[in-house]
């Protein structure tokens, strides 16, 4: 079995306690916890550990940055946890701030480096203290780009791609406000996200620019595993790791493109490391069926991973493309960091927005048989081929496309990519160029969208109306 462990990004505090057995059980994770500890009371933090081996659910919070330290915390822990019980990965990869959490655990930074660099990055995103909010919203991540494109403001982006159905807006609190508002009327379930900074907006550039500016360099080592970055989408090589967190602060996270990649590739276990399923829902939604394990929401953590240890031993060795050798920093200049048989390849798509992705188990759908089209008559001065022509002309200038590219029968949403926001905005335009009022409100035309059936709807439209 082919696991990938996945770190969590921003998330609630963690329960008080929660790491007390791990803490008790395992030497890595109790000198782990030591280490982050020592990196916080060095940059006048209280002890981050104290709270979560203990049952106490009172906690001494200073700001963002413990509870941060304390998400990286659990992180860090349940991978030695893991690690110690024999399960180890083919991958790791990290929601957001979980992408510093999964270079401490692969090896490339060290866990002291990790903390303090969680701690500058939290430091400039208070000091910019920028009025902006997050908003996860129940659909695509194409509907969630055309839903913030309609305020047209540069801040306000498609910040996370998390699953099928699962986005996030990040943007000014005002504007943010406004787009639930949309969605609702929409009937789009939304959730404002409870996050002290909210990120991957350009509204960060200047945070960005004063962690590079401000933050520690750090040394960057041989990492055991490979680690894969949603927003760069591709593996993590020999990249500074402050321009790696600074970078992803105003970039999007293409969390779902980069789990069916993996899955693709052959990874056929996802593993949470943190106390909730929160990156592990939108694997099961991304790919309906595969094996997620979060070992912390089990009643008893350690017989989990040894259950998931287990089923690794009978599946046998992993594929040959699964070798990790470790790769020293200076190689890269002569080996590519993503060549085998330095780590698993998985070339990373230049326009992750159209990558199309069908599961290894699932059979390819049979193609629908299609009835010839008829030509429809002539009828008000409009024949098919001239309406045909206009809507080609209208909806390529709409959407920058040569006009002989849309062909009739392309799908506008499956094919083409055009989501139904913009499709309800151009059978408006549709509607008031033909004077067909009633078009506009054909909800057929929406979901199975194609210019022959509008050109069709022109005509008899037209039809109908010199008819009468």
């Amino acid at each position: 079995m082919d696991s990938v462990f996945v770190m969590p990004g921003t998330v609630a505090a963690p329960r008080g306690g929660i790491l007390r057995d791990p803490h008790n059980r395992y030497e890595t994770v109790r000198e782990a916890l030591s280490r982050i500890d020592k990196a916080a009371r060095d940059m006048g933090l209280p002890n981050i550990s104290t709270r979560l081996i203990e049952h106490n659910d009172t906690s001494d919070r200073r700001g963002p940055e413990v509870q941060y330290l304390e998400i990286f915390a659990v992180s860090i822990a349940t991978h030695h946890m893991l690690i110690a019980e024999g399960v180890e990965p083919v991958a790791i990869v990290g929601q957001s701030i979980g992408e510093l959490w999964a270079l401490a655990a692969a090896g490339h930074l060290s866990v002291e480096d990790a903390a303090r660099l969680a701690v500058a990055r939290s430091e400039v995103l208070t000091r910019q203290s920028w009025d902006g909010k997050m908003l996860a919203v129940g659909v695509d991540g194409r509907r969630a780009e055309s839903l913030a494109g309609l305020m047209d403001h540069p801040n306000l982006v498609l910040a996370c791609e998390n699953a099928p159905r699962q986005s996030v807006i990040s943007g000014p609190r005002q504007l943010i406000e406004q787009v639930e508002r949309v969605a609702d009327t929409f009937g789009w379930p939304s959730l404002p996200l409870d996050v002290p900074h909210p990120t991957h907006t350009p509204a960060m550039a200047q945070a960005a620019r004063d962690l590079r500016a401000t933050a520690p360099r750090v040394p960057y080592g041989t990492g055991r595993w490979r680690v894969c970055s949603p927003w760069m989408g591709r593996d993590v090589g020999d990249d500074d790791p402050v321009d790696l967190v600074a970078g992803a602060l105003t970039a999007r996270v293409r969390m779902l493109h980069t789990i069916r990649e993996l899955h693709a590739a052959g990874a056929d276990a996802f593993v949470e490391c943190g106390e909730w399923a929160v990156v592990t829902k939108f694997v099961e939604a991304s790919i309906p069926g595969v094996r997620c394990v979060v070992p912390l929401s089990e009643s008893d953590p350690v017989e989990a991973v040894r259950a998931l240890a287990a089923e690794s031993a009978d599946a046998g060795p992993s594929r040959p493309y699964a070798v990790r050798v470790p790769v020293q920093a200076g190689a890269v200049a002569t080996v590519p960091v993503t060549a085998p048989p330095t780590r698993v390849t998985v070339p990373a798509p230049t326009a992750p927005a159209l990558v199309s992705y069908v599961a290894p188990a699932t059979p390819a759908p049979v193609a629908p048989v299609v009835e010839a089209p008829t030509t429809p008559s002539v009828s008000d001065g409009l024949n098919y081929a001239s309406v045909l022509a206009e809507l080609q002309t209208l909806y390529g200038d709409f959407l920058g496309y040569p006009p002989d590219l849309l062909g009739e029968d392309d799908g506008l949403e499956s094919e083409l990519g055009v989501e139904s926001l913009k499709q309800v905005v151009l059978l408006g335009r549709v509607s008031d160029q033909f004077d067909l009022p009633d078009l506009r409100s054909n909800s057929s035309l929406l979901s199975v969208g194609t210019l022959r059936r509008i050109a069709e709807s022109v005509v008899a439209g037209r039809a109908e109306a010199a008819g009468r």
